[in-house]
């Protein structure tokens, strides 16, 4: 029965991180109609992480010591200025459906950080995963693409680079993360990354010319998705998995 509890579980946080994030890059179109990139989401991560760690404070959970903020705050960076930021900012010159398939080279980064700092990776995994990394750089080179309008090559290197950099949170979540409650570490992640993203937002100039009255109620609908199923719901089920799951086996693709 035991068993059968664990497997439904696990299961059940697959399904929300591969179906909720699916979601999510939708959303982010919606969103930057109308809100500033960094300002959508920065918005995201904070209202995110306050509503878990509320949920922690409602439960009665002890307040977590500096040295888990300072976890927090390292990985969160990686997973949401790094990568979230960079994606918002790339949705703005490259199709969300484009974005997600240069995201989909997650994996490989996790392999490759895993083997860069001495951690055993089966050789079959990371070979398995390199026709599809190929597959994203010909389309990323000027010309691979087969559209009228090659996606700017910049962009491109931008979404490897949050790829990457999701990546290396990860790993640092895995390594050091792993005695923190799950919703604990994923509100305080979301806090600090989000914080973070809102100053890049203000010193990128993005409040000169941002009102809340531009704000649409298409692109309000896309930051209450995002904040509460892609960053609230998902990211928790992400971190428990990643308690009881190999990262690169983990992965659909987060945004």
């Amino acid at each position: 029965m035991t068993t059968d509890r664990n497997r439904f579980t696990i299961l059940t946080a697959f399904g929300a991180i591969y179906f909720l994030w699916g979601g999510t890059y939708i959303a982010i179109a919606l969103g930057i109609q109308s809100i500033p990139p960094f300002i959508l989401m920065g918005a995201r991560s904070v209202i995110g992480g306050a509503l878990l760690l509320l949920f922690s404070k409602l439960r009665g959970d002890a307040p977590r010591p500096a040295g888990d903020w300072g976890i927090a705050a390292i990985s969160g960076i990686f997973l949401f200025v790094g990568c979230h930021g960079a994606l918002a900012y790339a949705e703005r010159f490259v199709p969300s459906g484009l974005s997600a398939v240069v995201l989909a080279t997650i994996p490989f980064w996790i392999i490759l950080v895993n083997l860069m700092i001495g951690r055993r990776e089966p050789l079959q995994r990371l070979l398995g995963l390199l026709p599809g990394f190929v597959g994203v750089a010909l389309i990323a080179w000027p010309g691979g693409s087969s559209s009228s309008a090659a996606p700017p090559l910049p962009m491109m290197l931008l979404l490897l680079a949050s790829a990457l950099s999701w990546a290396l949170g990860t790993v640092y979540s895995q390594s050091r993360g792993g005695p923190i409650p799950s919703h604990d570490l994923a509100g305080m992640q979301l806090l600090c990354g989000g914080s973070a993203l809102l100053l890049l937002g203000v010193f990128a100039g993005e409040l000169i010319s941002f009102t809340p009255r531009q704000v649409t109620i298409i692109s309000l609908a896309g930051l209450l998705y995002l904040a509460l199923f892609g960053s609230a719901v998902a990211n928790t089920a992400y971190l428990w998995l990643l308690d009881r799951m190999p990262a690169s086996l983990v992965l659909p693709i987060p945004s």
